[in-house]
C-alpha cells in the first residue's frame, strides 16, 4: 500500500481510545443537539465522540503549554487565545450536528468550560448581493462567501481580541439579518462550522491557516443523497410550513414532486459543490470521520503528527 499520512482506526479500535473518559451527557441532551434526520443517540455519542473528546482535550492542554513557552521566552505575560477547531463536509452529512456534540462535551472539561461555535453561514453574501453577482443558484460554493470579512474575523479571534462580531444568518429567511451580530468573546476554543473551511481559496491567507486541529466529516455521497432528500421532506412537512419561511413554496408538493424537486437541487447544485470544493479539501484536515449509512461513524482516520 502507499504510505498514508493518516493512521486509520476501525469502529471498535477508535471506541477503545476512549480510556476512562467519563460520559457527561445524557441521552435527553442528545436529543437536544441531534439535527433533523441525522440519527445520533447516546450509544453513538460514546463510541464515537468520547475519544474524539479526549484527543481534542489533549491537543488544547499541549498547545496551551506551548504558548506559555513562546510566552516565557519572549518575557511577556501569558496571552488568552482561543484554541480553534474547524469542521468541513457536505450538506446534509451531518457536520452540524457532530459540532454542537463535541462543543457540549468540551465544555465539560475542566480545562476549558467556554467553548463557541460559529457556522460560515453568516459570512455568506446577503441575497441582494448574491443576486447581483449572479449567485443564487451557487450559494455554498466558495465565491459565495464574503471570505475577506471570513478572514477578518479568524484574525482578531487569533489575536485574542476581547470581543469579535460575526453576523448572523437566518434559515427562515435564507439571509443574512441585517444589523443583528454574533459576539464571540475570546472563548477557551472555538468550533467554526461550514462546508468549505478547508478551502484554499485566494491569495497568501486561508481561513484554515487559523485552524489548531480540523476536521472532515466524510460519508458516501449517495448516503448523503438520500440523507438529504429525506432532510427536505422533513422540512416540507415542518419547517416550510410557515409563510415566513423562504421555502414555504415547497409547503404543499406531493411526495413525487419532493422527492422530484429535492434530488433535482442535489445533483445540480449540492453534489456539484461537494465534488468541486469540498471533497478536494478532505485530505488538508487533521482527522477524517467516515460515516456509513445509518450515520454512524464506521472508520477514524489521524493525522500522524
Amino acid at each position: 500500500m502507499a504510505p498514508s499520512p493518516y493512521i486509520a482506526f476501525t469502529r471498535d479500535e477508535w471506541a477503545a481510545l476512549r480510556a476512562n473518559t467519563p460520559l457527561t451527557l445524557t441521552a435527553d441532551d442528545v436529543e437536544k443537539i441531534r439535527g433533523i434526520n441525522v440519527a445520533l443517540d447516546i450509544i453513538e455519542v460514546e463510541r464515537s465522540f468520547l475519544s474524539l473528546s479526549r484527543l481534542l482535550n489533549l491537543y488544547v492542554r499541549a498547545w496551551h503549554q506551548l504558548s506559555g513557552v513562546t510566552d516565557t521566552f519572549l518575557g511577556v505575560p501569558t496571552h488568552s487565545v482561543p484554541y480553534v477547531i474547524g469542521i468541513a463536509g457536505s450538506v446534509a452529512v451531518g457536520k452540524s450536528t457532530i459540532a454542537r456534540v463535541l462543543q457540549a462535551l468540551l465544555a465539560r472539561w475542566p480545562d476549558h468550560p467556554r467553548v463557541d461555535l460559529v457556522t460560515t453561514d453568516g459570512f455568506l453574501y446577503p441575497n441582494e448581493e448574491l443576486t447581483r453577482r449572479g449567485l443564487m443558484e451557487r450559494k455554498g460554493f466558495p465565491e459565495s462567501y464574503d471570505r475577506k470579512a471570513l478572514l477578518a474575523f479568524m484574525e482578531a479571534v487569533k489575536a485574542g481580541e476581547e470581543e469579535v462580531m460575526a453576523p448572523v444568518y437566518s434559515h427562515v429567511a435564507y439571509d443574512i439579518v441585517p444589523g443583528e451580530e454574533r459576539r464571540v468573546s475570546r472563548p477557551d476554543i472555538l468550533i467554526l462550522e461550514g462546508l468549505n473551511v478547508l478551502q484554499a481559496g485566494e491569495g497568501s491567507l486561508f481561513v484554515s491557516d487559523y485552524f489548531d486541529f480540523s476536521i472532515f466529516v466524510d460519508a458516501d455521497p449517495g448516503d448523503i443523497e438520500e440523507w438529504y432528500v429525506q432532510r427536505f421532506l422533513t422540512f416540507r412537512d415542518t419547517a416550510f410550513q410557515d409563510p415566513a419561511n423562504y421555502f414555504h413554496k415547497y409547503a404543499d408538493l406531493s411526495d413525487a414532486l419532493a422527492l422530484e424537486v429535492a434530488s433535482r437541487i442535489w445533483t445540480g447544485i449540492n453534489l456539484v459543490n461537494l465534488k468541486e470544493n469540498i471533497l478536494p479539501t478532505r485530505e488538508r484536515a487533521t482527522l477524517i470521520l467516515e460515516k456509513r449509512a445509518d450515520h454512524a461513524v464506521e472508520r477514524v482516520r489521524l493525522r500522524r503528527r
